[in-house]
């Protein structure tokens, strides 16, 4: 039974490794391209397999019950990829690769050995990078709610700021929120680790969501005070001074402050009842 099994896996791996070469290169050349969203990507597997290999004590004791379901749901993953690589979109043949592990799992090893890795399996999904052009739209409206909170908040202390689309100008000085300044990278690598933490919060799921959820305003505020910041540096010592060392510092210090303020929130979660 045990020799079945493992034949049965190893077909079914192979499978999956030869269906997704193509995609995996699209994810490799997404991940290290310059500028991207998704330099966090190759750790994601890499974590997974992490967890799943945390749980193998577990694992090894749970009896293989190998359930139909998973057939058609790697066939139906199956699908979706190669339909994808038809039409060239290898946004949608990534997540088909999420259905596809599943199948595998759930028609190798049955309901209860899926249910143990279904996190690690679902977290893949940060690794897939969503389409340009939708990655343009939404740094593009996140550039300007960036330029408006820290124009509303440059105001409450005091320093007259005035938005112009994308612009902040100042007494002595203007700034312009690029995209790189959106806050959507560190948004992405945030909500990635979110779930890392909301995974590992021990509460019941309306905590964990909360706690996930959280990263959201995190992102966005911690990336406000960044931009505060890089303007009151521009007014006080001039626009020379932020290219460079001072906006990559900054970058850095907030992604820090962000992920001091998600463990603040997993241990008021954790003292705290909902």
């Amino acid at each position: 039974m045990k020799k079945d099994v493992f034949i049965r896996a190893g077909a079914m791996f192979f499978l999956f490794v030869l269906a997704y070469l193509t995609t995996f290169e699209w994810m490799w050349d997404r991940w290290f391209s310059e500028g991207s969203y998704y330099s966090h990507g190759i750790l994601v597997p890499i974590i997974s397999a992490i967890l799943i290999w945390q749980k193998r004590d577990i694992l090894k004791k749970i009896r293989s019950k190998p359930s139909l379901g998973g057939n058609w749901l790697f066939l139906a993953g199956i699908i979706v990829h190669i339909l994808s690589i038809i039409f060239r979109v290898y946004f949608t043949s990534g997540f088909s690769m999420i259905m596809v592990l599943a199948g595998f799992v759930l028609a190798v090893y049955g309901r209860d050995f899926l249910k143990e890795v279904l996190f690690p399996v679902i977290f893949l999904v940060f690794m897939v990078p969503i389409p340009i052009v939708i990655i343009i739209n939404i740094s593009f409206q996140m550039k300007l709610l960036a330029a408006h909170m820290a124009t509303v908040m440059l105001n409450v202390i005091n320093i007259p700021a005035i938005q112009q689309g994308s612009y902040i100008h100042l007494e002595h000085a203007s700034i312009v929120v690029e995209d790189v300044c959106s806050g959507l990278r560190s948004l992405i690598a945030l909500m990635a680790l979110g779930a890392l933490f909301a995974y590992w919060l021990r509460a019941g799921m309306g905590k964990k969501t909360v706690l996930f959820l959280s990263s959201v305003p995190i992102a966005l505020i911690t990336n406000m005070l960044r931009i505060m910041f890089l303007a009151m540096v521009s007014e006080f010592w001039g626009t020379q001074y932020v290219p460079g060392l001072v906006e990559d510092v900054s970058g850095l210090s907030v992604f820090v402050l962000a992920f001091l303020l998600l463990s603040w929130v997993e241990k008021l979660l954790e003292q705290r009842a909902l």
